[in-house]
C-alpha cells in the first residue's frame, strides 16, 4: 500500500511538472548586454553605466554610510541613550537608525552638496571620466573627514603605511582614503563613547541613590531597576533630554 501511495505521488508530480513546463515551450531567448558606446566618449552609455554603478554603489553603500559620514558618531550615542535609559527595546532599533540616519543626511548635506556640483553632475554631461568624477567626489568627503579626524589616529595609519610622518599634514589632498577611513572611523568611535559616558553619569547617580534606599528599607527582594526607570524617565523628560542629545551631537561636529 505505501508502495502504490509513492508511486502516485510521483506520477502526479512528473504530471504537474509537465503541465508547468511544457515539452514544445519555447527556448530560452539570447540575452545580449552591451556596457557603453562604440564612440567610447566620456558621457556615453549613461545607461547601461548608470545601471552598474547604481547596483555597485547599493552594493557598498553600507560601508560608505557607517565608515565615511556622521552616522558612526550618531547611532553609537543613540544606542547610549537607550541603555543608560534601561528601557531595553524602548525606542525600537528602527526608530534609532532611522533618527540617525536623517541626522547624517542633514550634517551631511553640504558635503554632499559639493560631491554633487563637483563630481556627479559634470559625468552626467559627460565632462569628466568616471576615473575623474571619483576624484573629484572624493575631495569633499575626505575634507570633511579630515576636520574631524584626530592627528593621533591619522598619524598611526600615515607611519604604517612608511610615511613615517610626526605631525598632522596641513592638506587632506595627499592622504589616501584607505588611511583617511580607518583614521576616521576609531576617532569617530571615541568620541561617541565619550559622549556616552557623560550621558551615563546622571542615570548612574539615579540607579545608586534607589538601590541604597531599598536596601536601607529592607526591601532586598525587590528589584531596584523597577523603582528608578520612572525617576530616569521623568528626569530625561523634563530636561528635554532628546533636545539635548541631538543640540550636543550637531555641535560636537562644528568643531
Amino acid at each position: 500500500m505505501k508502495k502504490k501511495l509513492i508511486l502516485s505521488f510521483l506520477l502526479l508530480g512528473m504530471f504537474s511538472v509537465l503541465l508547468l513546463h511544457p515539452i514544445h515551450a519555447d527556448p530560452i531567448p539570447n540575452i545580449n548586454i552591451q556596457v557603453g558606446d562604440n564612440d567610447g566618449s566620456a558621457g556615453g552609455g549613461t545607461s547601461s553605466i548608470s545601471i552598474l554603478l547604481l547596483v555597485t554603489v547599493l552594493s557598498v553603500a553600507p560601508s560608505f554610510l557607517v565608515l565615511m559620514t556622521s552616522f558612526t558618531r550618531i547611532v553609537i550615542v543613540l544606542g547610549f541613550v537607550r541603555t543608560s535609559l534601561g528601557t531595553q527595546q524602548m525606542p525600537p532599533n528602527q526608530v534609532l537608525v532611522g533618527l540617525a540616519l536623517f541626522l547624517t543626511l542633514f550634517i551631511m548635506s553640504p558635503t554632499l552638496s559639493q560631491v554633487n556640483e563637483q563630481a556627479l553632475q559634470p559625468y552626467m554631461k559627460g565632462t569628466l571620466t568616471q576615473s575623474e568624477a571619483l576624484a573629484k567626489a572624493a575631495d569633499p568627503m575626505k575634507e570633511f573627514m579630515f576636520k574631524q579626524t584626530n592627528t593621533k589616529d591619522l598619524l598611526l595609519f600615515m607611519n604604517y603605511t612608511g610615511n613615517n610622518a610626526s605631525v598632522k599634514p596641513a592638506t587632506y589632498s595627499d592622504i589616501p582614503l584607505t588611511v583617511m577611513v580607518p583614521a576616521f572611523a576609531i576617532g569617530e568611535m571615541k568620541k561617541a563613547f565619550t559622549m556616552g559616558f557623560m550621558i551615563f553619569i546622571p542615570f548612574l547617580i539615579i540607579d545608586i541613590v534607589v538601590s541604597s534606599t531599598l536596601m536601607a528599607m529592607g526591601m532586598m527582594m525587590l528589584p531596584p531597576v523597577m523603582i528608578s526607570l520612572p525617576f530616569k524617565i521623568m528626569l530625561f523628560v523634563l530636561v528635554d533630554g532628546w533636545y539635548l542629545v541631538i543640540k550636543s551631537l550637531l555641535l560636537s561636529f562644528n568643531t
